[in-house]
Formats: C-alpha cells, structure tokens, sequence
C-alpha cells in the first residue's frame, strides 16, 4: 500500500484528523517566538542563547528570562557574568522544583457536542442495476419521443425472469442520475404493474434493495422508494402480509421521517400535486400497509412507530 508523503499533515490541515497539542505539556503560549514557515527556528535561537529552562511556560512576561539555573551560583559567591541587560535570579526566588503552578489558569474554548447527523443523506454507493445497464445486460432501452422519453422494452414483460430481474430493478432506485434513475423506476413501475402472481415469490429478495434506498435518507430517493412500496402492495393479493415480517427492516426509516412535514400556516402548497412530501406519502404509505397487511399488521407497526394511529380501528 502507497502512503502519500505528508498525509497526515494535509488531513491534520484539512480537518479531518484532530491536530492536537504543541507539546506534551500543551500549547505554547502566544507570544512564543515562531518562525513563519513554522520550522522552530525561534525555539532554537532560544535554547541557544538562553539555555532549555527558558522554554518553561512557567515564566511570565513581566519577569526577565533566566539565563541558567540559579542552583548554578554558589551561596554568597558573586554570580558571573551575564548578557548585557540580564540579572541572575536568587535562591528561592524562581518556580522551579515547586509542586504546584502560580500561573494564571488556563480557560479552554468550551467545546459542544457534534451534530448526531440523524437526518443527514448518506453516501449513494452505485447499485447493479447501474453496472448491468451499462453491461448492456438488461432489456430496456429508452424511446426518445417528440413530447417527452420512454422506455422500450426489448423482451415482453411476461416472459421476463422476476427472480432475477425485478431485485435489479428495486436495486436502481437509489440512483439518482440518469437514465439508471428513469429506467429503473419505469421499468420497476411496469414490472409490478404487469407481474400479478410471479411478484409475491419475490417479495423476500426485494427487502434488501428497499431497504438500502430507504438508509440512504435523501429526500429525493426516499419519496421514490414509498411510492414503489404503494405499488408493490398493490400490484397483487398476499403481497401486503408478506412484509408484515419485514417491518423490522422497512419501518425504522418511516418512523424517522414521519414528522417530516411542510408547514405552510394558511398558505398554499402548490407542489402537492406532486407528492413530494415525505411525511404526507409515509402516511399513505403506512395506511396501505394497515389495510392489505392482514390482522397483524397494525400491532407490527405500532411496535415500530408507537406515533401511528390506525385508520381501520375506532
């Protein structure tokens, strides 16, 4: 594995890693002599003339730098010769060997807590309906017309495998570019539309890919995965109560998003007409499931969204 030069000086500039401190007694004070290019040559002209000791943060600015240990002069000797403008400290007049700090307290910036980033789109990673399309592997293809596209199918829907085909249909519904986004939701779309009985065998491959469209919690790809769950209820008998057990799976996201509501006053939301909201379609969406999901279905979505009121029971 190839490690980039200065990585993880461009990821500690970046952001993306915590600096941490300038010593491992902590950050140096302000006006501590740096070099520009950050090199340290002015901790180095320091110890030069100075000697370590003076590196201490302990010293404060208004006392003058000693230039050696005060332990250096002997008891009533006379202390040796020094810089011009310097003078040497006497016995026990200095903070060295002390156990505790007569320095200001230090105040550090309060920190508040992260963003949990509950509602936040996560990455879309690129689906198989994306690799086989561009594999030339499935049998659609768009119709451009005059008004608007379509999609044309190669092979009749009828004869199609839905084993294998419709999960790589429900699979291209996180795409959000196109034409994977058009032709896997027209074609998802025609599929359950013209399915009938071979949709319900499926039902147990389609969890997954609903699913992962579903985690990705962008609005966009969410408003089209609830309605292709309406239309896959829909589109045949029993298929309503075969994801009763997979609630687990589906209702998490639902219970997330279901407050998720424009809220207009006494205004008019003129884009309704275009189903967009998420909370009004996980609504609907939580209605169908009541209703087609047999006995068992209400008490399976109340145990996963304890905020749903049934629209069957009084």
């Amino acid at each position: 594995r190839t490690i980039r030069r200065n990585q993880k000086k461009e990821e500690k500039l970046t952001g993306m890693i915590p600096k941490g401190q300038e010593s491992p007694f902590g950050d140096f004070p302000k006006d501590f002599p740096k070099s520009a290019d950050g090199s340290g040559a002015g901790r180095r002209q320091l110890v030069m003339r100075f000697g370590a000791s003076t590196l201490t943060p302990r010293a404060t600015r208004n006392e003058p730098l000693p230039v050696a240990s005060p332990r250096a002069v002997p008891e009533g000797a006379a202390p040796p010769a020094s810089p011009a403008g310097e003078t040497w400290r006497k016995k026990s007049t200095g903070t060295g060997g002390r156990t505790y700090s007569t320095s200001p307290r230090k105040e550090w910036p309060e920190v508040k807590p992260p963003m949990a980033g509950a509602f936040k789109p996560r990455r879309v990673v690129a689906s198989d309906f994306r690799r086989f399309y561009d594999r030339g592997d499935l049998p659609v293809q768009i119709l451009h017309t005059a008004t608007s596209n379509k999609i044309q199918w190669k092979v009749d829907i009828d004869k199609l495998d839905y084993h294998h085909y419709l999960p790589i249909f429900f699979d291209g519904l996180r795409e959000k570019e196109d034409p994977y986004r058009f032709l896997s939701v027209q074609g998802t779309t025609d599929m359950l539309l013209q399915g009938g009985s071979k949709i319900l065998p499926v039902v147990p491959q389609l969890i997954i890919p609903i699913k992962t469209a579903l985690n990705t919690r962008d609005p966009e790809v969410v408003t089209v995965a609830l309605r292709i769950l309406q239309i896959l209820v829909r589109s045949s008998e029993m298929v309503g109560e075969a994801l009763v057990p997979y609630y687990r799976q589906i209702l998490p996201v639902f219970n997330m998003f279901k407050s998720k509501t424009k809220s207009t006053g006494d205004g008019i939301d003129y884009g309704q007409r275009k189903r967009n909201g998420i909370g009004e379609l996980i609504d609907e969406t939580l209605e169908i499931f009541e209703t087609s999901g047999g006995e068992d279905a209400f008490i399976n979505i109340k145990y996963m969204i304890p905020t749903y009121e049934s629209c069957v029971l009084g």
